[in-house]
């Protein structure tokens, strides 16, 4: 996937990556790995989905849910590219 460079889109990844205490590449690559899963194409899309990840993100830190447990879940494989990391 190339790389989106719409500042607002950047703006939300940057704000992904200060609530979950990651880097901010690593929040582009979890938000495009979603927008991979979804087959959104136009950036409108792009941008509703990685708020939506944002959203998740701040309800999952109000209800206690640690860095740990969300980088568990970041860690896990994708279906059957079993040596493919989501994040690393």
């Amino acid at each position: 996937m190339y790389p989106i460079n719409d500042r607002e889109y950047l703006k939300i990844c940057a704000d992904i990556a200060s609530v979950m205490s990651i880097s901010l590449s690593s929040a582009k690559k979890k938000v495009e790995i979603k927008i991979s899963k979804c087959g959104k194409t136009s950036i409108e899309e792009k941008r509703k989905i990685a708020n939506e990840l944002l959203l998740n993100c701040q309800k999952d830190k109000k209800n206690g849910k640690s860095s740990v447990q969300i980088f568990d879940e970041l860690m896990q494989t994708l279906g059957d590219n079993d040596n493919f990391m989501i994040e690393d």
